[in-house]
């Protein structure tokens, strides 16, 4: 046995010394990865486990900060619940809408293609573009809903729409899913550009008839590195959506209508300065998105097959 360890260890320094030219263009990536990702992981799960105000660490406690956050603290299930339905709604649908519209724009001539790619992709790289939507539904009668329903006489006084619970989620849904067309988009785009076209031709040979058939045994196959990347984004920014609803609803929301996870780590780590209670939190939300990338990456692997 020890005799195969050495030998296994022996060949794999073997192998890293034939390639350690490619090793070496690797390293500044994989410097940069472990500084500012593998590392602040590490170092917010460690957090997590002590009472850290910023400034020092004055016990170490354990699972305590999770036992609150899910027995005692009745606004993260609040925020866990909301984002979970953000995540399952703007994820996935926004996924699908990358995906279908990339598709379609792909099938457009050249000039009207980047046209249409750069109309699609323009909001998500607009810090403010979600500011039509505070102009479409204004609480007073010179928003735009509001002044249109007012003159049809479908409601008798102005409808604070970002105040009021009953229509805050999904409005924010709408805008979040308007927002939602970025990188994957563009990613999509790419891989439709680099898929080789004589494999539909191969396929026609082979009795694919239909564009529906192309895409499910041709087009999604070659595309899977491409639909990982977008899947990922997607999960990522579902999870993580904070900041607009904070420019569309203010902090905190109504009632907490659409308080999510990163509003209640940035209310304990921006505001409170609780960095220890914060960790949990984020160690949560962590959680939450590894297990979902898992999730998709095993159902993306059975697709086409």
């Amino acid at each position: 046995m020890a005799v195969t360890e050495k030998i296994g260890f022996k060949s794999r320094l073997a192998m890293i010394k034939k390639d350690q030219v490619g090793y070496l263009f690797a390293l500044p990536y994989l410097i940069l990865f472990f500084t500012f990702t593998v590392l602040p992981i590490g170092i917010s799960i460690f957090f997590s486990l002590t009472d850290f105000n910023s400034i020092s660490i004055r016990n170490f406690v354990g699972f305590d900060n999770y036992i609150r956050l899910i027995l005692n603290d009745d606004i993260f299930i609040i925020a866990l619940k909301n984002t979970l339905i953000f995540a399952s709604i703007t994820g996935p649908i926004g996924y699908l809408l990358c995906f279908f519209f990339a598709w379609a724009v792909n099938e457009i001539r050249p000039k009207l293609r980047a046209f249409l790619t750069l109309c699609f992709y323009a909001p998500s790289i607009s810090g403010n573009a979600y500011l039509i939507w505070t102009l479409l539904f204004n609480g007073d009668s010179y928003g735009y809903v509001n002044s249109i329903l007012l003159k049809m006489g479908l409601i008798n006084s102005p409808i604070r729409y970002f105040h009021d619970p009953k229509y805050m989620m999904t409005i924010c849904i709408l805008v979040v899913l308007w927002l939602s067309l970025g990188t994957s988009f563009l990613v999509f785009i790419a891989g439709f550009q680099g898929i080789d076209k004589t494999l539909y031709e191969a396929a026609a040979v082979d009795g694919v008839r239909s564009r529906w058939q192309e895409l499910w045994y041709i087009t999604v196959p070659s595309m899977k590195p491409q639909m990982m990347f977008g899947a990922v984004m997607s999960i990522t920014s579902s999870f993580g959506i904070g900041d607009v609803l904070t420019g569309l609803v203010g902090f905190p929301s109504t009632q907490y209508a659409v308080h999510t996870i990163q509003h209640h780590l940035q209310d304990y780590g921006g505001a409170r300065f609780e960095m220890g209670y914060a960790s949990a939190i984020a160690t949560v939300l962590f959680a939450l998105m590894l297990g979902s990338n898992l999730l998709v990456q095993k159902m993306l692997s059975k697709v086409g097959e």
